[in-house]
């Protein structure tokens, strides 16, 4: 199927494939590229659900890939980016799944580049909001939608204590927050959603802290 423009198949006029299935996935490609924190050597793209049924009549497949290549749900380039992410290099692997999902517009995400490695998964729950459900196996939401914070920590007496005193230092209100571990003591993921911008200084405060391993922003 060819299109004629990335309307043709994102919003705000479509013509035939639905916002959950190209809107909503290419921004969980957007959000797992703005977790990378640059461009990968080889993404590997699990589909489960409708998403594996219809992935590439609806554009599913090159909305993806778009998000990982940082393109907007209306930019143009979406329905050449499988070429063009060829282009640059990058290696792209479907997979289509079998497996029962809970939710089934459903995609896992692996990026990678010589220096690391990450996997999330993803759910488009219609007109193109999603949802983020896991990362790096910790279980989480994240909308997208909203300024975020996620900090990677050890599990310690007093880690989220501090990193809200900071926040509240900074004069920014936290809209949702939650705290995953795989196993006490060990590490955790905090991640926070805040109605404000972030700004740089805060981010490294927070960096500073004691038990503090990594910290990623991310911007609405």
């Amino acid at each position: 199927m060819k299109y004629r423009s990335a309307f043709d198949i994102i919003g705000p006029v479509m013509i035939g494939p639905s916002s959950s299935h190209t809107a909503g996935a290419a921004r969980i490609g957007r959000v797992a590229r703005t977790l990378f924190g640059r461009q990968p050597s080889k993404a590997e793209i699990y589909l489960y659900g409708s998403f594996a049924k219809t992935y590439k009549g609806h554009g599913t497949d090159v909305a993806i890939v778009g998000g990982i290549l940082d393109y907007d749900t209306y930019d143009e380039r979406i329905p050449g980016s499988l070429q063009l992410a060829e282009q640059l290099g990058m290696e792209i692997v479907f997979s289509v799944e079998e497996a029962v999902v809970d939710h089934p517009n459903t995609v896992r995400i692996k990026l990678f580049d010589d220096d690391k490695e990450m996997e999330l998964v993803g759910i488009s729950i219609g007109g193109g909001s999603i949802e983020i459900i896991e990362l790096n196996s910790f279980a989480l939401k994240l909308t997208g939608e909203h300024p975020a914070i996620l900090v990677v920590h050890n599990d310690q007496f007093g880690v989220i204590s501090k990193v809200t005193y900071l926040l509240a230092q900074h004069e920014i209100n936290i809209g949702h927050m939650e705290v995953s571990r795989k196993e006490k003591g060990k590490m955790a993921l905090m991640v926070i959603e805040v109605d404000q911008n972030i700004d740089q200084n805060l981010m490294d405060e927070i960096a500073q802290l004691p038990h503090i391993t990594q910290v990623i922003k991310m911007v609405d």
